[in-house]
Order: C-alpha cells, then structure tokens, then sequence
C-alpha cells in the first residue's frame, strides 16, 4: 500500500541482476557499492553505466575491469 514515486532500481554485475528492495532503497550509488562488494568484490574497480529502460526504472550495470577482482 505504499505509493512509490520513483521507479526501482536494478543492479546488474556481469550476468547477476539485483532488484532493489527496502534494504537498498533510498542509498546513493557509493552506499550500495560498499554493500555489493562484500559478495562481489569485483564492484570495487568496476565502471558503472546507468540507463534508465522504457518503463522507467533506472538500471546500473558494474562492468568489471580485466584483470581485477576486489
């Protein structure tokens, strides 16, 4: 029953995609990559592309630099 203004986000880090939930929910992009690299530590150096789709939500892609893992 909430009314959301915004769209969700999605995380995508290679072939992995994370839909954003209340735990991501109103974080800055620096807040969730300190909580993505934890599991995915190639986030770290990666280079992040957004794009927002279609239907409005915004999508940010981690595009892991060769050569380079946490």
């Amino acid at each position: 029953m909430t009314d959301q203004t915004t769209p969700n986000r999605i995380f995508k880090i290679g072939s992995t995609t994370i839909m954003e939930d209340e735990s991501l929910a109103g974080k800055s992009l620096d807040e969730i990559k300190l909580i993505l690299q934890r599991t995915y530590p190639e986030v770290d150096h990666a280079t992040v592309r957004e794009v927002t789709l279609e239907d409005g939500t915004q999508a940010i892609h981690y595009i892991p630099v060769a050569g380079r893992k946490g």
